[in-house]
C-alpha cells in the first residue's frame, strides 16, 4: 500500500493493502478502497463510497456518497477475468453512480476522459469509452460498449443501447431511448429516439460561427432529406463540404461504421 503523507483518511474508512493514494486525497467515513485502486492527487471520496477493481482515478476527481466505481461488469459473459477502469482528471461523480470495468470479450477496458459530470444514479456499463466534458444527467444509463464523444449532454432518464455511438456535442433529451447511432451535433428526442435537427445552442456556445452553422444545417438537410439513402447522400455531398470541418465530421462519422444503423428524422429511412 502506498499512501501519500498528505492524504487525509477518516479512521472509519477501509483502504486495502496495495492501494495507491495520491497527494492531498481525502477519504471520508465508511469508504472502501480496493487493493488494486489508484487514486490521483487531490481526489475526494465523500462517504460510503466504494472504489474497487483494477481502477485508476485521475487527479481532482470528486466522488459522492453511495457511488460504486470499478465494480465487476454486469454481463453474463463475464467469467471473473481481471479487467480495468480508467477515469481521467477533474470528473465529478455524484450520489449512487455506478461505473463498471470492462469485459475480456470487449477489450477489457472501460475508459472515461477528463472534466466529466455524472449526476445521481447514472450508470456507465462495461467497455464504454467516453471522451471529455460530457454530462450524464440523473439516471441516464449507458449499456455496454457505448462510445460517447466530447461535450455530449445526455438528459435525465435517457437510456443508450449497447454498442451505440454518440458523436461530439450531440444532445440527447430526457427520457430518450437511443437505439441507433447519433451524429455529431445531432439532437435526439423521444422513445425510440428521433433526430430532431442540430444542437444549434451547443454549437453557438462552443464558438462556432453562424455561417458555419448554416453550412452544417445545409449538409444535414441534404443527408437526411435527400432522395437517396443516408449513406449515399453523405458520400454524394462530401466534395461540396470539403472546406467545412464540422460538416466533414458528420460525414466521417456516418462513413466510419457502415454496419451501424443511424438515428434519423424518419425512422423508416436508412
Amino acid at each position: 500500500m502506498t499512501i501519500s503523507t498528505t492524504a487525509r483518511i477518516h479512521p472509519l474508512a477501509f483502504v486495502e493493502d496495495g492501494a495507491v493514494i495520491g497527494e492531498n486525497v481525502t477519504i471520508g467515513p465508511f469508504c472502501h478502497v480496493g487493493p488494486k485502486v489508484v487514486l490521483g492527487d487531490g481526489g475526494v471520496l465523500m462517504s460510503h463510497v466504494v472504489v474497487t477493481g483494477r481502477t485508476t482515478v485521475g487527479r481532482n476527481v470528486r466522488i459522492h456518497s453511495m457511488a460504486v466505481v470499478g465494480g465487476d461488469p454486469q454481463s453474463v459473459h463475464h467469467g471473473g477475468e481481471e479487467t480495468t477502469l480508467d477515469i481521467g482528471d477533474n470528473c465529478v461523480i455524484r450520489e449512487s453512480v455506478t461505473i463498471n470495468t470492462g469485459t475480456a470479450g470487449g477489450g477489457g477496458r472501460t475508459v472515461i476522459g477528463d472534466n466529466n459530470l455524472f449526476l445521481a444514479c447514472s450508470h456507465v456499463a462495461h467497455d464504454c469509452h467516453l471522451g471529455s466534458h460530457i454530462i450524464l444527467s440523473n439516471a441516464a444509463l449507458l449499456a455496454g460498449h457505448v462510445k460517447v464523444e466530447d461535450r455530449v449532454i445526455i438528459g435525465g432518464g435517457a437510456a443508450v443501447h449497447q454498442f451505440s455511438r454518440i458523436g461530439r456535442q450531440a444532445f440527447i433529451g430526457g427520457m430518450t431511448g437511443v437505439a441507433y447511432d447519433v451524429i455529431p451535433y445531432g439532437m435526439l428526442h423521444g422513445n425510440p429516439g428521433v433526430l430532431d435537427g442540430l444542437n444549434v445552442v451547443g454549437m453557438t456556445r462552443a464558438g462556432i460561427e453562424r455561417a458555419t452553422i448554416h453550412r452544417v444545417r445545409k449538409a444535414y438537410k441534404e443527408i437526411f432529406e435527400g432522395e437517396g439513402s443516408i449513406r449515399a447522400n453523405a458520400e454524394r455531398i462530401r466534395p461540396d463540404f470539403a472546406d467545412c470541418g464540422e460538416a466533414l465530421e458528420i460525414l466521417d462519422f456516418i462513413a466510419a461504421d457502415a454496419n451501424r444503423a443511424l438515428s434519423s428524422p424518419n425512422r423508416n429511412k436508412g
